[in-house]
């Protein structure tokens, strides 16, 4: 029996019910460059493996990947975003269309496109390379006017978080949201919470959930840690990722725990966009929270046996 017959869901609606939901993801986007080689000698130079280069990827990272995999589950998403004014968001806004999503991107001429380059030999990640700038308060305020024109065509809002800047004006975006209808699903970052007030759902992993509300010795403790933190944020719902662990879901009327679907871990990078995609995408198609978490926990699960800022397709999520 596969995951849909488990969940008692059929394949033909929910593919329907998918490509009709629109998803709004707004953040932090950033250009994930690899550079694949061999490496069979040390410099001369310093003591640091030579890596020949025989090919290169371009692939779309941060709140770009998230918008990837609710394409690449058969969804709408469109993706707002500050970039800067050269070759990397031109190749960003290339991949995106590739994929079939509606890229939303604010140029700013001042700042440069964050761009992640990875060196990788035989499968390890040799060294990383940022380039990354903030983005200025006038592109952000064009943003948050654009923010609120588009909101009314979409399903659900999923604000991607990964503290470059993109998301200065969260609190206003979650106000905005929650007037509007709109559940509001949020990766979180940083040790802040309190600018997530009142959003629908966080996602923080098991490390990140700790920086703010600090270590626990047994479940007891977590469960009580983790409510106490909806409930002081007014949260509907908390979700904790917890990697080999699974991953816990907490509302007011308790909490609801799943072990993990992953057979192999090859590479973890990614995996908190998986979730956070078919999350948003699940909740879109008008499934329940506990349905799209299972959707999201097998999603993630056959993302960390992939290389790099990877994806599920719709075919390999139906077939787990």
């Amino acid at each position: 029996m596969n995951l849909l017959q488990q969940l008692g869901l059929d394949s033909s609606k929910l593919a329907a019910d998918l490509a009709g939901a629109r998803v709004l993801v707004v953040g932090d986007v950033m250009l994930d460059r690899y550079w694949f080689g061999d490496v069979s000698r040390i410099s001369p130079e310093a003591p640091v493996p030579v890596a020949r280069i025989g090919r290169m990827e371009e692939r779309a990272g941060g709140a770009a990947n998230v918008a990837r995999n609710i394409a690449s589950l058969g969804g709408k998403a469109s993706i707002l975003s500050v970039v800067g004014d050269d070759e990397a968001a031109t190749a960003l806004e290339r991949l995106m269309k590739d994929d079939g999503i509606t890229t939303l991107f604010k140029r700013d001429a001042a700042i440069s496109t964050t761009i992640k380059l990875r060196v990788v030999a035989r499968q390890q990640q040799l060294i990383r390379l940022d380039f990354e700038d903030a983005p200025s308060h006038e592109i952000l305020a064009d943003k948050l006017e654009q923010y609120q024109s588009v909101l009314a065509s979409h399903d659900v809002v999923i604000l991607s978080d990964y503290g470059k800047g993109g998301l200065t004006h969260v609190a206003r975006m979650i106000e905005l949201a929650r007037a509007a209808g709109k559940p509001v699903l949020i990766d979180p970052k940083g040790d802040d919470y309190a600018k997530y007030a009142g959003a629908t759902l966080l996602t923080p992993n098991r490390s990140e959930f700790k920086e703010v509300a600090g270590s626990w010795q047994n479940e007891e403790q977590l469960i009580a840690k983790a409510q106490a933190l909806r409930s002081q944020l007014q949260l509907d719902a908390l979700l904790v990722t917890r990697s080999e662990e699974g991953m816990t879901l907490f509302r007011a009327d308790g909490a609801l725990h799943q072990p993990t679907f992953a057979r192999e871990v090859f590479d973890v990078s990614g995996a908190g966009d998986t979730v956070i995609g078919t999350l948003g995408l699940a909740m879109a198609a008008g499934l329940s929270l506990p349905t799209a978490m299972s959707l999201a926990n097998a999603a993630a699960g056959i993302v960390v046996g992939k290389l790099g800022t990877a994806v599920c397709t719709q075919q390999e999520l139906f077939a787990s």
